[in-house]
């Protein structure tokens, strides 16, 4: 049987301003407990809430319904319900409070800089364990860049020094070279215009490569993008430092495909062949072959090998070689100056112009020397 309408309108309004009346209460409550901890906030909600109900029930039930015995059973049924309810969220409060605890201690050791441990377990993890593991993949990721920053950080530094070193001797030896020419003490003035000479050469040398290296490195470097040979590109190399070669008694040899072309900047492509050859000619003894071959590998991209006889390179120091500052060890040493900057830059300028064409070079040890490898995507052959 329903309730008459007009009973049914009070039932409700009643039970509204009985729950409007508790819920500012824990408004208040809440606002009081602003700096407790999470488990007295979720009481004082979890408390509200029943004593909301609760209340507009025993209002109702005290004025229409109930008999005293029973409004006596009921309010001790809904005392009962409060305490069990409060203890269970206080325990769950704790639970969840302990959760944001350990990931307060993670989030401080990441702020800290520590790496914390993997984590363990089934793929379908809470909220609070699933935050807990992008913290972890976080902070792993944050360490592994703090390394990257610090091996930057170290190798410029090392650079630093070694341009300072590089810069510091020549420009001695041309203040030297200056004022014994000034002052008239120079029997041969001739042959200390020609060292003068090389030496501004090897320090534009240097300079370029400075200029070069930052362009890569800036993201400022600007590719044509046209088509090349790469056979071409080959033979010029060993034509401008055939010089250098005959000066060293290094025999330079070109071979393999001369229809392999790809698309690029032929101007920066040169640099690295011309890096690359430079690199294998000083690290050759006299009376020894540097070996030039262009080919396509299986994936039908173009291939460039050199190929030397300087000892091969320590195999912990293959993955170091195209590192900004790298320097061969003594074994490596070149015995003779030639013009270079010998600041360890070549390489790197050529892994930033090789990356640039979407090419990779790598490094391995041969039985009498080190063999450099660049590969480049191909296209078409010339018509």
């Amino acid at each position: 049987m329903f309730l008459p309408l007009p009973e049914m309108v009070r039932i409700f309004v009643v039970a509204c301003l009985c729950s409007a009346a508790v819920g500012l209460l824990g408004v208040g409550g809440l606002w009081l407990a602003r700096r407790r901890s999470l488990t007295v906030r979720l009481s004082i909600v979890v408390a509200t809430t029943l004593i909301s109900v609760l209340t507009g029930m025993i209002a109702i039930s005290a004025a229409m319904y109930l008999s005293e015995h029973d409004l006596y059973v009921f309010l001790t049924v809904a005392f009962a319900s409060l305490l069990s309810t409060l203890a269970v969220t206080w325990f769950l409060g704790r639970v969840i409070a302990r959760e944001y605890e350990d990931l307060r201690i993670l989030m401080a050791e990441v702020g800290e800089g520590h790496r914390l441990g993997g984590i363990t377990g089934p793929k379908d993890m809470s909220e609070t364990a699933s935050l807990r593991a992008e913290l972890v993949a976080t902070s792993a990721k944050l360490a592994d860049s703090r390394d990257e920053v610090s091996a930057l950080d170290r190798s410029r530094r090392e650079l630093i020094a070694w341009i300072a070193h590089d810069l510091r001797t020549p420009m001695a030896g041309l203040k030297a070279m200056a004022e014994a020419l000034e002052d008239g003490m120079v029997d041969d003035p001739q042959r200390y215009y020609e060292t003068i000479r090389f030496q501004v050469d090897r320090l534009s040398q240097m300079v370029d490569d400075l200029f070069a290296l930052s362009r890569i490195q800036s993201g400022a470097l600007e590719l044509e993008n046209i088509e090349v040979s790469l056979y071409d590109l080959v033979s010029d190399a060993v034509a401008d430092l055939r010089p250098v070669a005959e000066a060293k008694k290094v025999g330079v040899h070109a071979r393999g495909l001369n229809d392999v072309v790809v698309a690029g900047d032929p101007r920066e492509l040169t640099r690295a062949v011309e890096n690359l050859l430079m690199n294998a000619l000083q690290h050759s003894p006299g009376n020894t072959d540097v070996v030039l071959e262009t080919g396509r590998g299986p994936e039908g991209q173009a291939v460039l090998t050199f190929s030397d006889t300087g000892g091969g390179i320590p195999a912990e120091a293959l993955t170091e070689v195209f590192v900004t500052g790298w320097r061969g060890t003594p074994a490596r040493t070149p015995a003779e100056e030639v013009i270079t900057g010998g600041a360890g830059l070549g390489l790197a300028i050529v892994r930033g112009i090789v990356e640039a064409h979407s090419g990779t070079v790598d490094v391995s040890n041969t039985e009498v020397g080190a063999c450099f490898e660049v590969r480049l995507p191909a296209i078409s052959s010339p018509a």
